[in-house]
Order: C-alpha cells, then structure tokens, then sequence
C-alpha cells in the first residue's frame, strides 16, 4: 500500500524547516501554520458606505476567564483596528510591532500613518520568517481596518507574508464559508449599521445552534473615531 503524500513528506523531513521546499513547491511548515489558523474563531470586516468595523466571535467558553481579557480586536491607533486569527501569543508580538509603528510616525511626520502601511510592514516581518532558518512562520492572519483620509479600507495579511485590500473578508474558521455568504450579501451601499447586521446573520447562521451574541465584540471607525462594543449590547444590530 501506498503511502499518501503528507506522510512520504513528513518522512523525508520536508517539514522539519520552513525554508525546504518539497518536490511539488510546498512549505510545509507555512502550511501547517494556515491550518492552525482555521482552528481559531473567526472574525468579519467590511467596508461601509460610512465606515469599516470588525466583529470578532471571542469563543470564550470558560466562565472563570474574564471577558475582557480575552480580546480578539485590538486598537492599533486612533484610526486604525486590527483582528487576529490564529495563535494569539504570535499575533500579539506582530500587533505590539503595528502600534509602535503607528507611533513613530506621528512623532516622525506629525500625521497619522496610512493603514497600507501598517500591513505592509508586518507582511515584510512575517515574510522574513518563512525564508530563514532557526525559526518558524507565525501562526496569524491578520485584518487590519481603518481610515485613511476619510476613506475607510480593510487589509488581511496571510501566514507567508502576501497582503491584499478588501471589501470585506473573513478570517479564522469556516472563514471560506463565510466568504461565500459575503460574496452573496455584500453591497458597497450598506452602512455600518447594517453590514453588522448582515455579519451576524452569516455568523449565525454559520454556527447554528452554537451562536451566543455574548461571545462576540465589535468594533467599527466612523469619522475616524473607534467605537467598542461587545456582549448583550450588540442586540441592537440584529433588529
């Protein structure tokens, strides 16, 4: 009996390093990281016809553990958010590493920093990380949203470091279900208000009878000012 592909690889030790190719062009342990990535909860962004907003389920299921604590969005400066999916220790390096870039260059130009340029730079370190030996890729998909020049934008960043713009997207899991429902629901003319709505419609509908409102947190930029709102709260979006 043959055996299958993965396990001829895994055998040959075309995954013991991130820098080996195997025969057919893969990076394994880049793969590996993607697939760690589905395991976490997923997040949702969309660009709105007044704004952009995350909304983030937290899966919090251990009633000891307080609620905000365990963040899954994050304010990387006054106009600009960031979502996280995958190994949260990871992602909290890379989103330390976007703040205080955000920092720099208001005390540098004395102006706020364009979100493309924050996604750029942790695309070029998470690059960096797939290329050289004596360490492995980061476990993270990254959603950066925000204004730039009163024009709202949202970024994902993938595992190897490849970024794009988007209207909206999905990340974490089930995040390629949950673009198939975007690509069926999103128009460019929804407002903030009801792109939350249309989110945990999808959401819901996603999780089925494992959707709980409480677990959730949103945040969204309007005029440039972040609003946070999360739990019991969120009632009001899914009038």
């Amino acid at each position: 009996m043959e055996m299958p592909i993965d396990m001829q690889h895994q055998a040959m030790g075309y995954d013991r390093t991130a820098t080996m190719f195997s025969p057919e062009g893969h990076l394994l342990q880049v793969e590996y990281a993607e697939k760690a990535v589905r395991l976490s909860p997923s997040s949702i962004g969309m660009v709105c016809s007044d704004g952009v907003f995350i909304i983030a389920d937290k899966r919090i299921d251990d009633k000891l553990i307080v609620s905000e604590s365990a963040n899954k969005i994050y304010e990387v400066d006054s106009h600009i958010i960031a979502s996280i999916a995958g190994i949260v220790s990871d992602a909290r390096v890379l989103v330390e590493r976007a703040q205080v870039l955000a920092q720099q260059h208001r005390i540098t130009y004395d102006s706020s920093i364009e979100p493309e340029l924050i996604i750029k730079e942790i695309s070029n370190v998470k690059q960096q990380f797939s290329q050289y030996g004596g360490a492995r890729p980061f476990g993270v998909f990254l959603m950066i949203a925000g204004m730039n020049n009163k024009k709202p934008q949202l970024f994902t960043s993938s595992v190897t470091g490849n970024y794009l713009s988007y209207n909206a997207n999905a990340i974490g899991e089930n995040d390629e279900k949950i673009k198939e429902k975007l690509r069926e629901k999103y128009k460019p003319e929804l407002t903030i208000k009801k792109g939350i709505k249309v989110a945990l419609d999808i959401f819901k509908e996603i999780q089925g009878s494992k959707f709980d409102l409480e677990k959730f947190e949103l945040f969204y930029i309007n005029k440039d000012k972040i609003e946070r709102i999360e739990g019991d709260k969120l009632r009001e979006f899914v009038k």
